[in-house]
């Protein structure tokens, strides 16, 4: 019982999707044939000898998950990375990060004007000249290449702090470093890193990350921009278009994601595979169009970026040649924590001007803060507010100690972050009544921000069959959560794949039971 109001209190949901959710507990041991239904439906069909079983079973339990997310799915408790709320900062960091919160506090209650930022469309020089003395361009570029070296954990108190203050300005700062250069911090070489992560950490050079493509979103696989090797065999040739890429017109340095033929060294066969460059604009034939009118962030500028016969140097490409998937999949995987402390920043900050609205407005002969109706409203979005939190340090904390497999976790903060955030705005415009709809008190412009966080860096429909369909392939034996995933693999096989409306009950389920976890973790 105590769990199922917890769960009610954190969302507000449907019988049914308490329901599904509520499978890990009712139906225990509803399927004593899960252990041997579920392989049946996953394994291939053809025999395998003995020996090679057992190779692969060594291989299966070597490579045992830590993550709380993934052995849900496969119906089993591991806590060692939930329990107990893990503190991963020792004393240095601990000092550092307090020395940090202060003026970056100061800077943006003091100098940042975001209603001026979200008028000019831009943001403004005096504030951009001051982030970069700060250092805040370079967050987690190790220090002996310029940057501050925070831990995830210190950059996420960090970047709750923008989120509370000014999305645009966050968006800035996060396509440049969350996803920008995060590829050369992951995936670059020693030099690579020594010879661009210098400048992009001082805000000398600004970065962004081109993927998007007008025929291909969420399918990333489909990107048409394509890459040759030249003649001379010195350099890949660059030819293609990429839109909606935030710092597109700003930046000097590109992640950019290209097409080429690839051949396998094993097999021979040539195919067509993603291969990731480090493009300079300094390379000639890349141009930017006009900042892009959009309903929010509107501070931070978003641009479409060509290539044309753009010569790359074959020592710019990032990662192995073909392996263009996987390192804009871990670009992504890796900053989604921060889009989770962003927003539980923003909620803090809506749910601060909720409350003094209710503390000083008086109707009916007394102030509004004395009425359940409006005692419930804050309540709930305060905690909507805690879970996120709860999550983005959870999460960071994880990759913090080391944690690899995080991609499950990840997707659900922002899932969850992006809903939370819009939902609490959306109560504290109809807590403050008429004036919150007044452009002046400044909810509106929030509002506006907060539309695109459900779209980019992985559409939260998108997200939440990642979240299940990443699940769902590591289930072995599912006895407990598993239950109703037990029933839609039996029923469906791998046709699972395209069972949409099943697959986003299953994410919801995981996503309020993670929500549980970090809550009554923390």
């Amino acid at each position: 019982m105590a769990l199922r109001v917890l769960l009610l209190s954190g969302r507000r949901l449907p019988l049914g999707t308490w329901q599904s959710a509520a499978c890990s507990l009712v139906l225990r041991n509803v399927h004593p044939y899960a252990t041997e239904a579920t392989p049946t439906v996953l394994e291939k069909t053809t025999t395998e000898a003995p020996a090679v079983k057992t190779i692969k079973e060594k291989k299966m339990v070597a490579a045992e998950s830590k993550s709380f997310a993934v052995n849900m799915f496969r119906g089993q408790v591991q806590t060692e990375q939930v329990f107990p709320f893990p503190s991963v900062l020792n004393d240095e960091q601990e000092q550092l990060l307090r020395e940090l919160v202060g003026p970056v506090s100061k800077f943006f209650q003091e100098v940042n004007d975001p209603a001026a930022n979200d008028s000019l469309e831009k943001v403004e020089d005096s504030t951009m000249e001051g982030l970069k003395e700060m250092g805040a361009f370079g967050l987690q570029v190790p220090s002996e290449l310029g940057g501050l070296g925070l831990t995830n954990t210190q950059y996420a108190r960090l970047v709750e702090i923008v989120g509370m203050h000014d999305l645009g300005v966050g968006i800035t700062l996060g396509a440049h470093q969350s996803i920008g250069f995060k590829g050369i911090l992951l995936f670059g070489n020693d030099a690579q890193k020594k010879k661009y992560l210098p400048k992009l950490a001082t805000g000398e050079t600004i970065a962004a990350f081109c993927l998007t493509e007008p025929a291909s979103g969420s399918d990333a696989a489909s990107i048409k921009t394509t890459a040759k090797k030249s003649d001379c065999g010195k350099y890949y040739i660059l030819n293609g278009g990429k839109i909606w890429i935030s710092n597109g017109g700003l930046a000097d340095i590109f992640t950019v994601f290209a097409k080429m033929s690839v051949k396998d060294e094993t097999t021979g066969e040539v195919k067509d595979k993603i291969t990731t460059f480090i493009v300079e604009r300094g390379f000639g034939g890349v141009t930017s169009g006009p900042p892009e009118k959009k309903m929010g962030i509107k501070a931070s500028n978003t641009a479409e970026v060509h290539f044309e016969d753009v010569k790359v140097p074959v020592e710019n490409v990032l990662g192995e040649v073909g392996g263009g998937f996987k390192v804009a999949m871990n670009i992504l995987n890796n900053g989604r924590f921060g889009m989770a402390a962003a927003l539980s920043g923003t909620m803090k900050g809506v749910i601060a001007r909720a409350v003094d609205h209710a503390a000083n407005r008086t109707q009916f002969g007394n102030k509004i803060h004395n009425f359940g109706a409006i005692q419930e409203k804050v309540a709930h979005m305060a905690v909507l507010q805690y879970v996120t939190e709860s999550m983005a340090y959870m999460i960071s904390a994880n990759m913090d100690s080391g944690a690899t497999e995080f991609q499950i976790e990840a997707a659900i903060s922002k899932i969850f972050a992006s809903e939370a955030a819009w939902n609490v705005t959306d109560e504290c415009i109809q807590l403050m009544g008429g004036m919150g709809f007044m452009k002046d008190a400044g909810i509106e412009r929030v509002m506006r921000d907060l539309r695109i966080f459900r779209i980019f860096e992985g559409t939260n429909d998108i997200l939440r069959l990642f979240v299940a369909l990443n699940g769902i392939q590591t289930v072995k034996a599912v006895e407990k959560f598993g239950g109703c995933t037990e029933d839609l693999l039996l029923k469906y096989g791998k046709r699972i794949v395209d069972e949409q409306f099943l697959l986003k009950r299953v994410a919801d389920s995981a996503i309020d039971l993670y929500a549980m976890v970090v809550v009554l973790s923390r």
